[in-house]
């Protein structure tokens, strides 16, 4: 699989420039001694910002996990993207997760909403509603599949990076969420989940779902 970003996502580097010269500094200056929690910080921004290749699975009808993380949501609801009722699935991540967010199934961007909110914990069910949070509604051979991104209790930057009327493939990158999230999966309701609450979850590698006639 052909994956066109670096090991270390770009949306870091600055952050990456900034702690790394602030620790040379202490370190010329005081030693190892003085510097050792500012190589900690580095160390623990630099796994935040990783970036891995991920093979796509190759089953048929196959729903892939948008983001790392935790299961925390399968149930049946309103999806106010699409006006349906459908089936949710949501993913919590945390600051140890990757961060990167990719596409779920190959389709086209039917839309994006983006909405101002609230930061509280994306553990928490309200953060779907009250949130900052961007929708995108993907059109997948007739079926509407709904991806949220949905900022956490840290998060203050939610990046998109697809618009309306683009041709999207599974397993391709579309946004990111700096420092700890949640991503919402809306699905029809012939989805068949496969995953259950408490699953650890591989954006690309983990089947969240399969749906009946997706991939034709």
């Amino acid at each position: 699989m052909s994956y066109n970003h670096p090991l270390i996502a770009r949306e870091g580097w600055p952050y990456l420039a900034g702690i790394g010269a602030v620790t040379l500094l202490v370190q010329s200056l005081g030693g190892f001694i003085f510097a050792w929690p500012f190589w900690l910080i580095f160390l623990f921004v630099l796994q935040f910002f990783r970036d891995p290749p991920r093979l796509v699975p190759l089953a048929e009808n196959a729903v892939l996990a948008p983001a790392d993380g935790r299961i925390v949501v399968v149930e049946k609801t309103a999806d106010p993207y699409a006006d349906r009722q459908a089936l949710k699935i949501s993913i919590f991540m945390n600051v140890f997760n990757v961060h990167s967010n990719r596409i779920a199934v190959n389709g086209r961007i039917k839309k994006i909403q983006y909405f101002e909110g609230k930061f509280v914990n994306a553990d928490l069910d309200k953060a779907s509603t009250e949130n900052e949070r961007n929708a995108i509604v993907l059109e997948a051979n007739g079926h509407d599949i709904t991806l949220v991104q949905v900022a956490g209790l840290i998060a203050r930057r939610i990046l998109c990076y697809v618009r309306v009327g683009d041709q999207v493939k599974k397993g391709e990158r579309y946004g990111f969420i700096r420092f700890g999230s949640r991503v919402d999966v809306y699905l029809p309701l012939t989805a068949e989940p496969l995953v259950t609450v408490g699953d650890r979850v591989s954006a690309t590698s983990t089947i969240l779902a399969t749906l009946p006639n997706l991939d034709g």
